[in-house]
């Protein structure tokens, strides 16, 4: 069930290149894998969600699959969603059908691939198969310096993926194996003098990947010249392959390295929040504006990976550092969609070009002021659920007699980014729909009904994990 789960956008894109309908395969392909997700979360822990093929004898290679815990289940719970939500929501250019679709289709089989993956090989080539159509979609189907954005983003990931696959050969050599659950079982012999170089080698691998502050330049130019697809697949989904690549592999298996960077860690995910914040308040378009924002908000998932790095037995901290990864995702694809419709509908995401789209548009004017308030984490919206959850991780081993500890004080100072935020994302909302209106959005039309349905979508999910975290955590008992 679950290689039908990986592989059918795969055998979709493949599909499309022999002649397939572009447009009507992927959003066929993508609803089923929509209805297959949904189930695996309720019966993840059948049997039937296991697979393995052998593909080497010596090094022993399987392709395998399988949900070893709740993280599994929630990552390809929200590749699904955020995948339907994509092919739906994009245009394709003329003529252009098969690489537009077919490569959003790929980006998704990368990712599933990479989350549901239990051999150490395929979890990093599935996700190197991801980024090769995400080069190719900034590159050829772009707007803006698409060139340049698509050169830096292969160099700044290409280089990334380097440093990390070091990490893993090294693991895997001391480990004995490429098996995720057999290095893990023989933890004990990656031997301590190796962990903080091993260590060092997966925060910047894995760090370059996600856009740790100081490997996150190419993020915000990649995703404002990227197709709405594209955008919504790798800031949604595609950057959690690093942070899920910490919580799966570096924290079981190098934790005294890990402890050992943990200062140096908090300064960097502080240069995320603090630091790219203020840069994303500064942003004079909405899509540099949100790319900013994205890499902003992955400081919170540092912080409650920090947590759980510097107190083991920390029970809030992986929930924290998940459902936020599942906010995260989902609304940020929300946006990155809504910003193509108003592109689409205005010509411009400048926002000295825009104001008053909100009476022309109104549906879209309401939608995206969800989104917007997720983003800020307005209570009720499954952003709030997860920054919450990271806040009280980081005081969930503090000690009153020995005063705030560097976790605690870094969360104290994490706190403003709350405010930032707000300033940007509401000032954002003021410059694209209040206001008079100009020009470009006197006549600018509204979402239609059809074009409704993937913003719907994720609106559901982020009311639904926004008002029932439950639903996420639920997942998750079996690793607390």
């Amino acid at each position: 069930m679950l290689a039908l789960l990986v592989f059918l956008p795969i055998a979709a894109f493949i599909a499309i290149l022999l002649g397939a309908p572009a447009r009507l395969t992927a959003i066929s392909a993508s609803a089923m894998n929509l209805v297959l997700g949904l189930y695996a979360a309720f019966t993840w822990q059948c049997g039937c969600w296991s697979f393995s093929l052998p593909v080497l004898e010596k090094p022993a290679l399987h392709l395998a699959f399988g949900f070893p815990d709740g993280v599994s289940v929630i990552m390809v719970l929200l590749s699904v969603i955020v995948t339907l939500a994509a092919v739906l929501s994009g245009k394709a250019p003329e003529g252009r059908e098969k690489l537009y679709y077919g490569s959003s289709l790929l980006i998704s089989g990368g990712a599933l691939g990479a989350f549901a993956a239990t051999d150490l090989f395929f979890f990093y080539a599935f996700h190197e198969l991801a980024l090769v159509p995400t080069f190719l979609m900034i590159g050829m189907l772009g707007r803006g310096d698409r060139r340049q954005a698509a050169w830096k983003i292969t160099i700044y990931l290409g280089l990334g993926s380097i440093i990390l696959l070091a990490g893993l050969v090294w693991l895997s050599n001391l480990t004995g194996t490429f098996n995720i659950q057999t290095m893990i079982s023989n933890k004990a012999l990656v031997p301590a003098e190796s962990q903080n170089g091993i260590a060092a080698l997966l925060i910047v691998g894995f760090g370059t990947l996600v856009s740790l502050f100081p490997f996150h330049s190419w993020a915000a130019p990649a995703y404002a010249s990227a197709p709405a697809p594209v955008a919504m697949l790798h800031a949604g989904v595609l950057k959690k392959f690093g942070l899920y690549g910490i919580l799966r592999l570096a924290i079981p298996l190098v934790p005294e390295g890990l402890h050992f960077w943990l200062t140096p860690l908090l300064v960097l995910l502080l240069g995320n929040v603090l630091w790219v914040g203020f840069v994303t308040i500064s942003q004079k378009r909405l899509d540099t504006m949100l790319g900013n924002s994205s890499v902003m908000h992955m400081g919170y998932i540092f912080l409650a990976i920090a947590a759980l790095i510097a107190f083991p037995g920390n029970t809030l901290a992986l929930p924290a550092a998940v459902v936020l990864m599942f906010a995260h995702g989902i609304s940020i694809a929300l946006l990155f969609g809504l910003a193509d419709r108003i592109e689409r509908n205005t010509g411009s995401l400048d926002f000295t070009d825009l104001g008053g789209l909100a009476k022309a548009a109104p549906g879209l004017a309401f939608i995206f002021g969800i989104a917007a308030m997720a983003s800020i984490g307005l209570p009720g919206l499954a952003n709030f659920s997860g920054e919450v959850l990271v806040f009280l991780s980081s005081f969930k081993s503090y000690n009153g007699t020995a005063g705030l500890g560097p976790v605690q004080i870094t969360c104290i100072l994490s706190i403003w980014g709350v405010v930032i935020s707000a300033v940007y994302m509401l000032r954002a909302y003021r410059n694209v729909f209040q206001g008079p209106s100009v020009k470009s959005t006197e006549t600018a039309a509204d979402l239609t009904c059809v074009e409704r349905i993937p913003a719907l979508l994720l609106v559901l999910a982020l009311f639904a994990v926004g008002l029932c975290p439950n639903l996420l955590l639920s997942l998750l008992k079996q690793v607390l």
